[in-house]
């Protein structure tokens, strides 16, 4: 711990109100690329690795689930035992994880030792992700919190879209194992610039020390909570099984393409988003979840045609691609002092909903058609407009 970092008073290191600190906001962009990256990766190189582990595809996939496990399981407690040190050194410890976990995945043959590490890397996931919000929103003056918030989240659909891709492509060129080798040097590498250029924050002193009861019972959260909620939970329905429900119109061999107009489009709802969010939260928020349901009664009523298909990604991408940033802008105003277990809240409800997704579309899947998909997002939606409008407090 530097001096300085234990001199700054809790709230916030010095602002500056006039401008975002954009080399520090990119270093965060980055570790949430890095997290991403690490976490999804495997579903690009998901036939190389299964042949040359002799293991199934299945087995393999199951490296993503405990990733997922490991931040969900732990984030919480994660957060309430380190909420008293400093932000910045623990940041780049969860970002040095990501290399200490990545450089076990580019050597070792043992797949038990994959899970125990991939289980540690979603542990280091879970905190990041605690962290990354509030920390963006401690650099700058209030009135620029949900722009510095979107800067930092970019990262996100930058990995869905480019960086899985990419990173599918290098594979065929120079190996999986690189790949998770060369992700392990750009973590060392994101380290030494954090270090560089994030401001010390400090931790919480112990007196201001909450619980989750005091946190889901200010003003409007728990209704922030649960929007998000549904909202990942009708994504994740979909986006999980978007292989056989774009097969319906016949336009699989162009499932890549779809997925990066997604991620094109996700990529403008943030930037929108951004320059938006600390007048227009509550709006943006409404006519995201409006856009998300638009998209999804078009796939629900035109299944099998390519045209709508295309129009209805890019307009779910519009809706869905803000999200994230409203709802952790959201958390860290609401949750005042207990940002980063406000935010932990965030990364457990986020997992949930990805597992939950995963599930009921696979119930859905099996028991009827995909074509049936884009209905359950139908009135997941429409819960989430019922409960995100009325909400006033949720969005100021």
């Amino acid at each position: 711990m530097s001096a300085a970092d234990e001199a700054l008073p809790y709230q916030a290191c010095e602002p500056a109100p006039s401008r975002l600190p954009m080399l520090g906001l990119l270093a965060l962009a980055c570790a949430s690329f890095i997290t991403v990256l690490t976490e999804c990766i495997v579903a690009g190189l998901l036939p190389a690795m299964s042949r040359d582990l002799g293991i199934s595809a299945a087995a393999v996939g199951q490296l993503t689930t405990v990733y997922a496990l490991g931040s969900l399981l732990t984030a919480v407690p994660m957060v309430k035992l380190t909420s008293h040190l400093p932000r910045r050194p623990l940041l780049m410890a969860a970002i040095l994880g990501f290399a200490l976990v990545n450089s076990v995945m580019a050597w070792t043959g043992s797949y038990t030792l994959m899970l125990v590490s991939r289980f540690l890397g979603g542990v280091a996931a879970g905190l990041l992700w605690a962290l990354l919000a509030g920390y963006a929103s401690r650099m700058v003056a209030p009135q620029l919190q949900g722009r510095a918030i979107a800067v930092a989240m970019v990262g996100t659909p930058l990995a869905m879209s480019i960086g899985i891709p990419a990173g599918t492509w290098l594979s065929q060129l120079i190996g999986w194992r690189w790949v998770f080798g060369l992700m392990s040097i750009l973590s060392v590498a994101l380290v030494a610039w954090s270090r560089a250029a994030l401001p010390p924050v400090p931790g919480v002193p112990a007196q201001q020390h909450g619980s989750l009861r005091e946190v889901l019972g200010r003003p409007g959260l728990l209704a922030v909570y649960v929007v998000m909620l549904l909202a990942v939970l009708a994504h994740n329905v979909l986006y999980t099984y978007i292989a056989p429900f774009v097969a319906l119109s016949g336009a699989q061999d162009a499932l890549d393409r779809l997925l990066l107009l997604f991620g094109v489009s996700s990529v403008v709802s943030i930037a929108v988003t951004g320059a938006l969010i600390d007048r227009w939260m509550r709006a943006l928020m409404g006519l995201g979840m409006a856009l998300f349901l638009l998209a999804a009664v078009a796939m629900a009523l035109w299944p099998s045609s390519q045209v709508v298909l295309i129009g209805a990604v890019a307009i779910w991408g519009l809706g869905f691609g803000g999200a994230a940033t409203l709802i952790q802008t959201a958390v860290a105003r609401r949750s005042g002092e207990q940002q980063d277990l406000g935010q932990s809240l965030v990364v457990v409800g986020w997992n949930l909903a990805i597992a939950g997704g995963g599930v009921l579309g696979g119930v859905m899947l099996k028991s009827a058609s995909a074509a049936l998909l884009p209905w359950v997002l139908v009135v997941l939606l429409v819960l989430t407009l019922w409960v995100a409008v009325p909400a006033k407090k949720a969005w100021a």
